[in-house]
């Protein structure tokens, strides 16, 4: 047997157990009323009749029916039980789409065969969006094997550069999503490429800020630490060597990067070099916002459904974000 014959049956044997946790929990709630929109092909539509199978979610279709019916063929499946909305072409089914969740017909947004650019315009727009007082990010929730949780890492795939109000919001959305997913303590590292403040290295001057920001109460829900360095945020020997002692050091649960190239990379490296599965998913909208990719797998797919069901349930919950 080769050794990428190996490699590969590992990754097909190996367990899924904190995905699996996450598909149960959203198992036992109310279905979510998602938009999907333009799924105009196979992968995109199979994870939501898939997701509709397993009652996680309720998928209105949301594009061209005659597109959606030859997706529908390719997979040898009945979609006459569903809900479709017919829109020309991606542009009006995002636009489509936006304006069932401003209706109250629909509860989350997932993204299908169009240009995730044009699904965030329509989500944004001033007039007509579902843009919130709160800063729009991306959060991946990683699966990492040999690591005993799931890591939420944020942003990387939104904000490009972001300012230092914006990584406010960012770190509030992903301590918000942890609480949602029912992580206790939300431990939440700030990174850069050292732990040691340095004036020449802006990311360093964010992370202190945003620890003072959170010491006032204008983050709130988790204990944040940084700046950190990747090594001493998620390993405890790394973090004794450096002799950084805190409640996140080590064993943080969330990563907020400096910026989304940072991001990318990161997501990508645990992905395709610790073969982790990313689970992707938009807040601070109205609703969440299913983020997949053309990559993605059917079991990351699912989950980044559960993600969407069961940080719903939580908004349903509290009291929604003011509109903008």
């Amino acid at each position: 047997m080769s050794i990428a014959t190996i490699e590969q049956a590992a990754v097909e044997t190996r367990g899924h157990e904190k995905y699996d946790r996450l598909i149960v929990a959203a198992q036992a709630l109310p279905r979510l009323q998602v938009a999907v929109v333009h799924p105009c092909d196979a992968a995109t539509l199979g994870a939501a009749l898939e997701a509709s199978a397993l009652g996680i979610v309720e998928p209105i279709l949301v594009g061209p029916p005659g597109k959606i019916a030859a997706a529908a063929a390719a997979l040898d499946a009945d979609i006459g039980a569903f809900r479709l909305v017919d829109a020309g072409h991606s542009h009006e089914a995002a636009q489509k789409a936006v304006a069932l969740v401003r209706a109250g017909e629909a509860e989350s947004l997932m993204k299908g065969s169009l240009h995730t650019d044009e699904l965030m315009a329509a989500v944004v727009r001033r007039d007509g969006g579902l843009r919130t007082a709160r800063r729009v990010s991306h959060c991946f929730v990683m699966d990492v094997p040999g690591h005993a949780t799931p890591l939420i890492i944020t942003d990387a795939a939104v904000n490009i550069a972001p300012s230092l109000e914006e990584k406010r919001d960012i770190t509030q959305n992903a301590i918000d999503l942890a609480q949602a997913l029912g992580v206790a303590s939300v431990r939440v590292a700030i990174l850069s490429a050292t732990e040691s403040i340095n004036a020449k290295m802006p990311s360093t001057l964010d992370a202190a800020a945003l620890c003072k920001m959170a010491d006032r109460g204008q983050i709130t829900g988790g204990i944040l630490d940084g700046p950190l360095a990747l090594d001493n945020a998620i390993d405890p020997e790394a973090a004794r060597i450096k002799k950084i002692h805190s409640p996140v050091a080590g064993q943080a649960n969330v990563l907020v990067v400096p910026d989304l190239e940072a991001g990318n990379m990161l997501a990508k490296s645990l992905t395709f070099l610790a073969r982790a599965d990313a689970a992707g998913i938009v807040l601070g909208a109205r609703v969440p916002i299913i983020l997949t990719s053309r990559a993605d797998s059917r079991l990351t797919r699912l989950a980044s459904c559960a993600v969407a069901s069961l940080f719903a349930a939580a908004q349903r919950a509290c009291r929604p974000l003011p509109e903008v």
